[in-house]
């Protein structure tokens, strides 16, 4: 677990609050809106990893953050439901929580991690720049 004044991050499955999770992703989100509680469910269960971001406070601890890493934890990673509430927003935490990710021991060995955003400057101070194309490799993606 990872502490930074008020909040934490873990990659407990059991703290997840999967109530804040659906309700971001199925109607707050720009990319997943209308999701159905069973494809979130199982999204989450064949990911590698999946990190939550908590709000300790007197009264008990709240979810206000979370992503999720779909790996092979050797070679590729992809980011995907990248969400801080927007309440929390503003105070570094979606930073704070990309660079966990990146830093997590079980993705030391990964050579890539890749997303895709329509928020492309979050990501840019990270490290993150746009796939460029060259001669030996083309990323590919295809809609289904």
């Amino acid at each position: 677990m990872w502490r930074r004044d008020a909040y934490n991050i873990s990659t407990d499955r059991s703290l997840l609050d999967f109530a804040v999770i659906h309700r971001f992703i199925s109607r707050e989100s720009y990319w997943g809106l209308g999701r159905s509680p069973e494809f979130v469910r199982k999204a989450m269960a064949h990911s590698a990893l999946c990190f939550g971001v908590y709000h300790e406070h007197g009264a008990g601890r709240d979810q206000v953050g979370f992503a999720r890493v779909v790996s092979d934890l050797t070679t590729f990673g992809y980011i995907a439901d990248v969400f801080v509430l927007r309440d929390y927003r503003g105070q570094g935490l979606g930073k704070w929580l990309l660079c966990t990710i990146m830093e997590h021991p079980e993705l030391s060995a990964v050579t890539r991690l890749a997303l895709f955003t329509n928020t492309p400057e979050f990501y840019s101070g990270l490290g993150f720049t746009a796939f460029e194309q060259t001669p030996a490799n083309v990323f590919l993606t295809r809609k289904l």
